[in-house]
């Protein structure tokens, strides 16, 4: 919490008195405090001229993500309800959409290019429905205003389309006029001092009918019961959450096992028991796309839901646990310290991230796979998290999963995929086997791209869900004129990359729902949108980033068009082991199926010497007839 005060009170103190209280507080980016004492006098003089002047005024409002709003109103309505606003305050005179991506805004004389504050104040709106159990998720006790004070309304016309509800109204110098009637219509005069008492006393974390929901959401999508491994890991953190609730004690517990091995169930129990026993926990994870999906469709239909998955660098403030339970899924994703969006990097500490993870619950749960490290930076491992509890003097205890779900359950395809890439690279090498063959999952060699696709298509025909994705071997441009384009182009054949950015382009979803939503299979995923997320069937080009040589398949640093893997500065051991896991991570995606094709020629025809005759899709051809 930043700074508390009722209208009038902020409207008769000295504002240099309230900003050098919140940058003690606070800290604060370095254009702040020029907000806070040019937009708060404005905010506090239309409330007392609204007759407003016992609405409580809370500054800087943080939510359990990283973000914090600028300010929300508490106060009670004209029937006694408590009722709340966020309101973002901007000094903006001017401000236009990003043609290339309608989600921020141009301001001039900015370095960055800011969120539209109509998502701001939305997202702020969502975070207080959820949070503030006693409003029983009722979205009408909450609303959302951008305030643009200084801005005639004509020159900031381009973000007006979005305000389309009572959590996206916007307001300027224009309308401020309008702004007083609204904000009379939606306070009475009486005191919001209990009304700021209850919503701050709400905002610890998730209420448990939100955890609820969420789970039973994501359990109705996996039908699953948990097995005797997956059991043991359960009890495990059950257990010690208990400790916790009993004697405040901290236990760290890691659970390690490959793609499909359970983890996921094991957390999606675990949110569910907890939940309705009135423990507070969350999810978190060190991928956009897949807490993104998780936010949107573990609460399709229920906004609620979204505020359970966070991201790893949700937490940078934490000096004690604030919850009981935290669910740090995909925890081979860690990185030394966490790194903010731009406006925020003033919240930023230096501190190691698994410091800031672990101190925000008592019982900080790794969920992780050693062999999905894809990018430089990304350190998780099982000793690493084992090694941070020794030195602060904490509980451990860490259960590995070895049971296969994925890919039919059939441990034969894990091994092959391991000896194929020569995994772990650590391990004696074991030569490349031929596909021995398994009647609970089908390995297909396409001949060409088109046969991949063709075969895939049928596939979805038939009710099927599918994705093709490839190793990042050529460029990735920006949309051009509105439209992706076509950027892994292969003997005549051609596709985009899944979209860049967080709006849809035509038919083509946003980037965080390539792997979910109508219309993804149009384009070509990488391994950043594909992880962490299964289709039946799934399609991957091996692009000239891994080749064929000596019987072996060799990573070639030339063959790839990633900045970040093929930079200078990653050695080539690094590389080896960032290439071989990424296309580890694409060929176990899959539930039913996988359809591998080959860039290079070489690497085509060495494939063809480990996977039948029989199980090829030619090139010349119709597609063999769907196995369903």
């Amino acid at each position: 919490m930043g700074y508390r005060t009722s209208a009038e009170s902020l409207f008769n103190s000295p504002i240099e008195l309230i900003t050098n209280q919140l940058k003690d507080q606070l800290g604060g980016a370095r254009s702040e405090p020029a907000s806070w004492k040019h937009s708060l006098p404005v905010l506090a003089k239309d409330l007392v001229e609204a007759g407003l002047g016992k609405v409580e005024v809370l500054i800087e409002v943080r939510f359990l993500k990283l973000s914090r709003a600028d300010v929300v109103l508490a106060g009670v309505d004209h029937t006694g309800r408590d009722t709340y606003l966020a309101v973002e305050l901007k000094r903006w005179s001017r401000a236009t959409l990003c043609d290339d991506d309608p989600g921020r805004v141009r301001v001039p004389r900015t370095q960055t290019n800011p969120k539209h504050p109509l998502i701001q104040v939305r997202d702020y709106c969502d975070q207080l429905i959820a949070l503030a159990g006693h409003l029983g998720g009722d979205p009408t006790r909450v609303g959302g205003v951008a305030y643009l004070h200084n801005a005639e309304s004509h020159s900031v016309v381009g973000l007006l389309p979005l305000a389309v509800d009572e959590h996206t109204r916007i307001f300027t110098q224009t309308t401020r006029g309008a702004f007083l009637e609204y904000l009379t219509g939606r306070f009475s005069p009486h005191s919001g001092r209990d009304a700021a008492d209850r919503l701050l006393g709400g905002v610890e974390g998730p209420t448990v009918p939100l955890m609820l929901h969420a789970a039973d959401v994501m359990r109705q999508r996996h039908h699953f019961t948990l097995s005797k491994e997956q059991q043991v890991a359960y009890n495990q953190v059950m257990d010690a959450v208990e400790e916790a609730r009993r004697a405040k004690l901290q236990r760290i517990v890691a659970v390690t096992g490959g793609p499909g091995s359970g983890k996921s169930a094991v957390a999606v129990q675990l949110l569910s028991d907890l939940g309705a026993r009135g423990v507070q926990a969350s999810i978190a994870t060190g991928s956009q796309a897949f807490t993104m999906s998780l936010q949107r469709y573990a609460g399709k239909d229920h906004s609620q839901p979204q505020h359970l998955f966070q991201y790893f660098n949700s937490f940078v403030e934490d000096r004690g646990p604030r919850q009981i339970a935290l669910i740090c899924d995909e925890a081979h994703r860690l990185r030394e310290t966490s790194t903010a969006d731009p406006s925020l990097k003033h919240l930023e500490t230096g501190r190691p991230q698994i410091e800031e993870l672990v101190n925000a619950a008592y019982v900080p749960v790794f969920l992780l796979d050693e062999h999905q490290v894809i990018r430089p930076g990304e350190i998780g491992s099982l000793a690493m998290i084992h090694n941070y509890a020794l030195a602060k003097g904490l509980g451990f205890t860490h259960v590995h999963l070895s049971e296969q779900f994925r890919y039919g359950g059939s441990a034969r395809y894990d091994q092959w995929v391991l000896d194929l890439l020569g995994l772990p690279p650590n391990a004696p090498p074991r030569t490349p086997a031929k596909w021995p063959g398994d009647e609970r999952f089908e390995v297909r060699l396409a001949e060409t791209p088109e046969s991949m696709e063709s075969f895939l298509r049928e596939k979805m025909r038939m009710g099927h869900t599918a994705r093709i994705s490839a190793g990042f071997c050529w460029p990735w441009s920006d949309p051009v004129e509105g439209a992706l384009v076509p950027d892994v182009r292969i003997n005549g054949w051609e596709r985009p990359w899944n979209v860049k950015g967080l709006q849809d382009i035509g038919s083509a979803p946003a980037q965080p729902y390539w792997a979910l939503a109508d219309g993804g299979f149009d384009q070509i995923g990488c391994v950043y949108t594909a992880q962490g997320f299964e289709f039946d069937w799934a399609g991957v080009i091996i692009g000239p980033d891994l080749v064929a040589r000596g019987g072996r398949l060799v990573p070639n640093r030339a063959g790839s068009c990633d900045p970040k893997v093929s930079a200078r500065s990653v050695d080539d051991p690094k590389f080896n082991m960032l290439i071989r896991n990424t296309y580890k991570v694409l060929l176990t995606r899959a539930l039913k199926g996988v359809v591998v094709y080959a860039v290079d020629d070489a690497t085509r025809e060495f494939l063809g010497e480990l996977i039948a005759s029989s199980e090829r899709i030619p090139a010349d051809t119709s597609p063999p007839a769907p196995v369903t």
